[in-house]
């Protein structure tokens, strides 16, 4: 096992991989930014480096800065956590090359997975149900026309090279076509430095359902149930929850016997989730995230299993530590994300925390670095926290999480708790009937919270 792991993060997820590490007795290096100088993932880490200033690209974005504080500080492995450079194939293969354990995948499937188009040919090879589409690139208007004529209208033209729901345009009619393919290529050039795009089927009312997986460097591969993040804003998941509400027990099993067998055969290492539509009782494949998601504790609370110290052992190159059998679900969770935004606008509100009071009680976690007197910075992404509810089922877990939101206290800056309190008060949520499209509909007819 391994005695010291740098932390390539920042944030509630830095602090999440630091208390694994402690749990599992490694020392953990905090690398940050001038601007998180004061950041709680600094003050709790065992050893700190400052690796640039506060823009990402200067720091947590700089590769040479995080391969040189690991080797100053005598770390073994560095893990990347979500985002940033956690699915950058050339950051995976440099710290393997310099000597150091990537807790992750390989370089060889995050860039496999990390292309769109490659990606969906690997799954329909790997028997992964696929939205119906092209084969792959379409690369002018005549071909886009042909393509949506067979797969019949609306069709969705995606960046190869997209993520984060970027990148692609829904074209409704043939004579909307030809300005959608060439802004979405002129778009995708300028973003992703890749001008390839495809096209697939426009589902009209399908939720996102995806499946958590990890595998080892032994095999061995399982899926731990799914998680539905329907709720999004966009693109961008706003709350999930673990069991979705709609999956029938045989749905669950066929799915997710589908993606592990897949895992196995590609022989995929480490933590990973793979993406769906479904509607009307299908899957539809969209990608797979080669990394720990942001919304992994509700799996993590219905499965009982720690999955950033799975990441570490298998990293280790230890077996997993469990099997297929094993996994059961216990009751329900569901995640809110909490960010420093206007809940009316969403446009962020950085500043100072004046005052903070989490909630607690059984069931009820809070995965966040923020605390009173802490300024969240300008610079990053504006979620500062995760409020994650456990009950025995849903309706308990609803009826917590509601407890929650209403002591939850942050003082000083706005904050999306009143979206969160809205939508659970709303009875297509609390039916759990809501689809990808729900809440942007919903934010156009509510005007005000």
């Amino acid at each position: 096992m391994f005695d010291k792991i740098l932390i390539a993060n920042r944030g509630e997820i830095a602090l999440r991989i630091q208390r694994a590490c402690r749990e599992m007795g490694i020392k953990t290096v905090a690398v940050h930014s001038t601007a998180d100088a004061d950041a709680m993932h600094v003050r709790l880490a065992d050893e700190s480096v400052c690796i640039g200033p506060a823009a990402s690209k200067d720091s947590y974005l700089n590769i040479p800065a995080i391969l040189s504080a690991a080797e100053i500080t005598g770390a073994e492995a560095i893990h990347p956590g979500y985002g940033f450079l956690s699915e950058n194939a050339d950051f995976a293969a440099m710290v393997e090359e310099h000597g150091f354990v990537f807790i992750g995948p390989t370089a060889e499937h995050i860039r496999m997975m990390g292309d769109k188009i490659t990606a969906k040919q690997t799954a329909e090879k790997l028997g992964i149900p696929c939205v119906p589409g092209s084969d792959g690139e379409i690369a002018t208007v005549d071909e886009a026309r042909k393509c949506a004529k067979e797969i019949g209208y609306p069709v969705l033209i995606k960046a190869s090279g997209g993520g984060g729901g970027r990148g692609m345009k829904v074209v409704e009619r043939e004579e909307d076509l030809a300005e959608a393919f060439s802004m979405t290529r002129k778009e995708a050039l300028q973003n992703f430095g890749n001008a390839a795009v495809y096209m697939e089927k426009y589902l009209g009312k399908p939720r996102h359902i995806e499946l958590q997986v990890i595998g080892d460097s032994h095999g061995n591969a399982v899926h731990l149930f799914e998680r539905d993040c329907s709720l999004q804003r966009r693109h961008q998941k706003v709350l999930e929850e673990a069991p979705s509400p709609t999956l029938t027990p045989e749905e669950r099993e066929r799915i997710g016997s589908t993606v592990a067998n897949a895992m196995i055969g590609m022989g995929y290492r480490n933590a990973g989730t793979i993406e769906f539509l479904y509607e009307n009782g299908e899957f539809y494949f969209i990608e797979m995230n080669t990394r720990l998601q942001v919304e992994h504790p509700v799996t993590e609370m219905i499965s009982g299993v720690d999955l950033v110290r799975e990441q570490i052992r298998v990293a280790a190159g230890l077996e997993l530590s469990f099997k297929q059998e094993d996994l059961e679900i216990h009751g329900h969770a569901i995640e809110c994300r909490i960010n420093a935004e206007d809940p009316k606008t969403f446009v962020p509100s950085p500043g100072k925390i004046k005052e903070y009071h989490a909630p607690g009680g059984l069931g009820v976690r809070v995965d966040s670095g923020i605390y009173t007197g802490y300024s969240i910075p300008p610079y990053y992404d504006s979620m500062i926290a995760k409020l994650i509810v456990h009950g025995r089922d849903r309706e308990e877990c609803m009826m917590r999480l509601r407890r929650a939101l209403a002591e939850y206290a942050i003082g000083g800056i706005k904050t999306t708790i009143p979206l969160h309190q809205t939508l659970l008060a709303n009875p297509d949520i609390q039916k759990g009937d809501y689809d990808i499209h729900w809440l942007e509909k919903f934010m156009g007819m509510k005007k005000t919270l």
